[in-house]
């Protein structure tokens, strides 16, 4: 075969079909593979050789909840039902179509045109660029591919990244390394690299794109201009293969919940890991850091505030100023098993800080180097990369040996002390040695081709100790950095963010580019993790923010060596502490929207614009989010302000949940939004949030379960169905959980609804306390046995189904 050049580019043609593929050799050693994996899922594969590069990926697993090793094979299809298609070939191009999308390839380059089905016609996704659009073997080696920027197009996703929402005119670097105190408006890279783009049209017509590629990567969103081949966008990778994933829209939450199947169902941890936990390096790096941490639950007693776990930091592992994972400080924790006790006694699970390198004199280094369990270069020798105030090396996830030495070490010197969970901290994996290899399972490799993968593997190998230490129980385990796919196993934040109050503004973007991404299980470190302390108003401000996030955690390592605690500032604790009752009422709420996330792919926090990508003012970059489907979140992100202008998505009606005040969809009000009050938050007429009515506090009573519920503004008809469990087993998967669904119509006068709980027979079954908005006057009417309820200035019911 000739060599590709510029001028005489590859030629393809059609040589093989498979079951879900179509193969396409060319003239040159360049073959193509293109893989139908659903109607709305349509692979490319480009080996300018004509041999997989790349190793097996860990990113694509649909619908699943792991991956075995070593990885899924490029080739393999499983998983996918393999719609049929129709392929046609004319001189020029090979054209193949789905119901829904249609691939359109022309022969010369490999040039494709992507298009989905709109009406009874089709309409453009995305075109390669019409000139050089891959790398043949022309220029450097590295992956690489050129798609035309369409007009008006508009770029979101990317996972974890800083600025606006919308990524377009920017360049972003994908590896994983540790800013702390990154700005939350420019820094790039941070913590994670996933390498998928929500492209949106101008009318808000949406598709998915993702490059199963997690070597050092970049791309560019028009930052770079070339006269010569009209607007582009540029992919480039540094190893493995070109491995296109392309989504059919148009609606964006459709493709958000596909790629979140695409890459594996997200893990449902049990229920206390969405109430406060706190954290602070500063406890743990005291000298007396058990006196230290028993003087936090003095605390929470003191100010009655309740708290379900605390993020152990890693001072537990000194030896002088340095950490040396699974080692204990003894000085400061003389027994570990007795301080989680006393820890557990208090209501609260520790969650262990865990870093997965070695320094050079840790207690353990010979022998983890004599064993190879070690990142290593060609000859075996341990590849030293600077660590946390010292050189090490980091533990190979790829080496099963070393994986089971680490489930060891999770198991037995923190699981069986009574440690509940893992915080996977510090796994950037910071290796800029060429000569770093992985095991791969046997295959080895070069480091640098997959280096966010051994934070998903060391996290995986600690959630597999947890899961056989208490097989009866969901773990709840903590991911820093990452890939795609992360959200199998772990909950995430935003890592060291600066105190600042950008940081405040840009990390609530973080995490709805996340959630895009498939990751939406998130959060950041409320009052801001490096720099000064936060004064009493941004702590404030965070704090509203952080109580109607999924993860939330106040978390800190102030230049002071100052603590964020709820109660550092006097004259702002009776707010706090409202707020983290808020919180600890919410947690239902946050349940039902997880399960809804792990049962259905739906994101928890979510952009105004992917529910309503019709209205042109949602796509507005702003500081709102929607919690599920029907809660806004307008939070107050500007020092001084006392006010908050919000526009409520669509054209439904929406409720403010603290005054009962009607906004008009698609309009911008302007509402109160004190620094000692809650913060603002709305709920779309006819829908319901499932909430804790019990009073809360450090010691809780038993829950009392609640529907705030949000009726039609005037007539209307309305469903509504809520999820709860025991919150920590996986008896929700034979069936013992309950489903509550309410369906109801409105009227000017009155409220008729009917009440029904899908679960395990009881000789008592539940009730369920509904409340309606604050001011609601009309009358309020339910089958089953009945009793009046009023809270807190909400009218309501007290319901117990009929059988």
């Amino acid at each position: 075969m000739r060599r590709a050049t510029l001028s005489a580019p590859p030629v393809f043609v059609v040589t093989d079909f498979g079951s879900g593929r179509i193969t396409l050799s060319s003239d040159t050693t360049a073959v193509a593979h293109v893989f139908v994996l659903e109607d709305d899922i349509v692979r490319l594969l480009m080996l300018p050789d004509g041999a997989v590069h790349s190793a097996p990926s860990w990113a694509i697993a649909p619908g699943a909840d792991d991956i075995a090793e070593p990885g899924r094979d490029r080739m393999d299809v499983s998983g996918f039902t393999l719609p049929p298609f129709s392929i046609e070939e004319s001189v020029d191009a090979i054209t193949i179509a789905t119901a829904q999308i249609r691939l359109m390839i022309q022969r010369t380059g490999l040039l494709c045109r992507w298009e989905q089905r709109d009406g009874d016609g089709w309409r453009t996704m995305a075109a390669d660029r019409p000139t050089q659009a891959y790398d043949f073997g022309w220029w450097d080696g590295r992956v690489h591919h050129y798609a035309a920027r369409l007009p008006g197009e508009r770029y979101y996703g990317l996972g974890e990244r800083s600025g606006a929402m919308d990524r377009a005119g920017r360049r972003f670097r994908l590896t994983n390394i540790d800013p702390m105190g990154y700005d939350a408006r420019t820094s790039d890279p941070l913590y994670k690299s996933i390498a998928y783009l929500l492209t949106a049209q101008a009318d808000g017509a949406c598709h998915g794109s993702f490059y199963d590629n997690v070597a050092r990567s970049e791309i560019d969103l028009g930052a770079e201009l070339d006269n010569y081949h009209g607007p582009y966008r540029h992919f480039a990778a540094a190893g493995g293969d070109l491995d296109l994933y392309m989504i059919a829209g148009p609606d964006p939450l459709a493709v958000t919940r596909r790629f979140t199947w695409l890459t594996g169902r997200p893990a449902l941890p049990p229920r206390w890991s969405l109430g406060y936990s706190g954290s602070t390096m500063t406890y743990t790096d005291a000298p007396d850091a058990a006196a230290r941490m028993m003087d936090f639950v003095d605390g929470l007693d003191r100010h009655d505030i309740g708290c379900t776990s605390f993020h152990f930091s890693s001072g537990y592992t000194s030896i002088g100023d340095k950490r040396y994972v699974f080692h204990w400080n003894r000085s400061k924790f003389p027994d570990p098993a007795e301080f989680a006790a006393a820890y557990a006694a208090a209501g609260l699970r520790l969650v262990a800080n865990i870093k997965p390198a070695l320094l050079r004199d840790h207690p353990k280094f010979a022998e983890i180097a004599a064993a190879g369990l070690l990142v290593a270069d060609g000859d075996g020798a341990p590849v030293e990369a600077q660590f946390w105030d010292e050189v090490g090396s980091y533990i190979d996830f790829t080496n099963p040996a070393a994986a089971a030495w680490w489930r060891g070490q999770v198991t037995t010197s923190l699981l069986e002390n009574g440690i509940a969970a893992t915080w996977n901290d510090n796994n950037e994996y910071e290796l800029w040695d060429d000569r770093a290899r992985f095991a791969g399972f046997g295959t080895p490799y070069p480091a640098a081709a997959a280096l966010p993968l051994q934070p998903l593997l060391m996290t995986r190998a600690s959630r597999a100790a947890q899961i056989a230490h208490a097989p009866a129980e969901r773990p709840y385990v903590v991911i820093r950095s990452g890939m795609a796919g992360l959200h199998r196993y772990a909950q995430t934040w935003s890592g060291d963010n600066r105190t600042d109050w950008s940081s405040l503004r840009y990390n609530i973007k973080m995490g709805l580019g996340l959630a895009l991404s498939g990751v939406s299980n998130s959060g950041h470190d409320i009052g801001g993790f490096a720099g000064p302390a936060p004064d009493a108003e941004l702590l404030t401000r965070w704090v509203q923010a952080g109580v109607l996030m999924p993860r939330f955690s106040i978390h800190s390592w102030n230049d002071d060596r100052s603590v964020n605690e709820p109660w550092m500032h006097a004259r702002a604790i009776p707010a706090t502490a409202r707020l983290m009752r808020l919180r600890q009422t919410l947690v239902p709420f946050f349940y039902d929207l997880l399960h809804r996330y792990h049962a259905d792919y739906e994101p928890i926090v979510r952009p105004a614009w992917l529910d309503h990508p019709g209205d042109a003012g949602a796509w507005i970059d702003g500081d709102d989010q929607l919690l599920g489907p029907n809660v806004l979140a307008a939070l107050v992100v500007d020092p001084g302000a006392s006010t908050r202008r919000v526009r409520p998505p669509g054209s439904d009606a929406w409720i403010d949940v603290w005054t009962g005040a009607v906004l008009p969809g698609g309009v911008e009000t302007e509402v109160a939004a004190p620094l000692d009050g809650p913060p603002p938050l709305f709920a779309r007429a006819g829908s319901a949030m499932i909430v804790d009515l019990a009073d809360g506090g450090f010691r809780p009573g038993p829950r009392d379960l609640g529907v705030w519920l949000f009726p039609p503004v005037g007539d209307g008809d309305f469903t509504w169905s809520g999820f709860d469990d025991d919150g920590l087993s996986y008896a929700y998967l034979d069936g013992d959980r309950d489903r509550w669904t309410i369906t109801g119509s409105a009227s000017d006068d009155s409220v008729h609804l009917s009440v029904t709980r899908d679960g395990p027979t009881r000789a008592e079954p539940p009730g369920l306390t509904i409340l309606l908005p604050p001011g609601e006057m009309r009358t309020l009417h339910s089958d089953g046995h009945v009793t009046p309820a009023d809270r807190d200035g909400r009218r309501g019911l007290r319901v117990v189904p009929r059988q």
